[in-house]
């Protein structure tokens, strides 16, 4: 299952639900200001960041420079019970399933969370055009 990590004032967390519901993708939404994040959840997200925390905390956030904070030095579970106790630290909108993260919107990197069965399909389908089912772009034109 996806699940996409937001808050509620980001316009990029909005386009990115507004795209997996265009695309008819099912997710779960979790608002990272919410009982529903858990430090589950943030040890996922770290786990899954390639580059660990540069890729899921704004290093511009106002708590982090105020307080010259070196996440290298923390231990993983001070960095957990940071990110709980601080969830605007975080980048938004962070997208997840089981094997990728994403970080933020971007309408040709989201793309790979289209299910690879229908990516196949979209291939195949584009040669011919004229499927009842064909989720090419050429088919919506007949």
């Amino acid at each position: 299952m996806i699940r996409i990590f937001t808050s509620p004032s980001c316009s990029s967390c909005r386009k990115v639900k507004a795209w997996f519901d265009e695309q008819k993708i099912p997710y779960e939404a979790v608002n990272i200001f919410g009982d529903d994040f858990t430090k589950d959840d943030i040890r996922e997200l770290i786990a899954k960041s390639e580059n660990g925390t540069d890729d899921i905390i704004s290093p511009r956030s106002k708590i982090v420079q105020e307080n010259h904070i070196n996440f290298d030095d923390m231990k993983v579970s001070e960095l957990v019970d940071f990110i709980k106790a601080n969830p605007s630290v975080l980048k938004r909108p962070i997208i997840v399933d089981d094997r990728r993260i994403q970080v933020g919107y971007n309408e040709d990197e989201i793309s790979t969370f289209i299910p690879e069965a229908r990516r196949y399909a979209a291939r195949v389908c584009a040669k011919c055009g004229s499927c009842e089912h064909c989720v090419c772009p050429s088919s919506r034109n007949l």
